[in-house]
């Protein structure tokens, strides 16, 4: 990895993020969660993620040509994405998307953000400041999940 650069999602992205997502959650969510969860979870419907993206912040982490990563911002201030590519993994990439986020969040004149972090996310967003609202048990393609209501209060300045 050479320099990683942050910029704004465009709708070329899409398939491109699409891969991205389904190989971390093969490749690195497969430590926490069951072949059977993994298989429900590691799907991407274009057409809703298409919408899904448009209607929220998402920035990409580059390195040239290659996304790295990405991360979404809802309108509340919900994190509702943030994926990065297995080979690019503790090289500080979800923190510049996260660092990056929180500037937008602050921007856009936000006092909290949440996320709803899978066992596998739940330390970085520990390790940054999250803290655990509730544990939660979410259906996905008729298998269960266990994931965490993170929250955190952001600073003014």
């Amino acid at each position: 990895m050479n320099h990683v650069t942050l910029r704004d999602y465009q709708p070329q992205d899409l398939p491109w993020l699409a891969q991205l997502f389904i190989l971390s959650v093969t490749e690195v969510a497969s430590r926490d969660y069951s072949p059977a969860q993994i298989r429900a979870w590691a799907q991407v419907d274009e057409a809703c993620w298409r919408e899904r993206l448009a209607r929220a912040r998402v920035f990409v982490a580059c390195d040239g040509e290659k996304r790295l990563g990405f991360i979404s911002l809802e309108h509340e201030g919900h994190i509702d994405l943030l994926f990065v590519h297995p080979q690019a993994l503790r090289r500080g990439v979800a923190a510049a998307l996260l660092a990056r986020l929180e500037q937008a969040a602050r921007q856009q004149r936000l006092t909290r953000l949440t996320t709803d972090a899978s066992i596998t996310a739940r330390p970085f967003f520990a390790a940054n400041g999250f803290s655990i609202e509730q544990v939660q048990t979410v259906a996905l393609r008729g298998e269960t999940f266990t994931n965490y209501r993170m929250v955190k209060t952001l600073s003014t300045t």
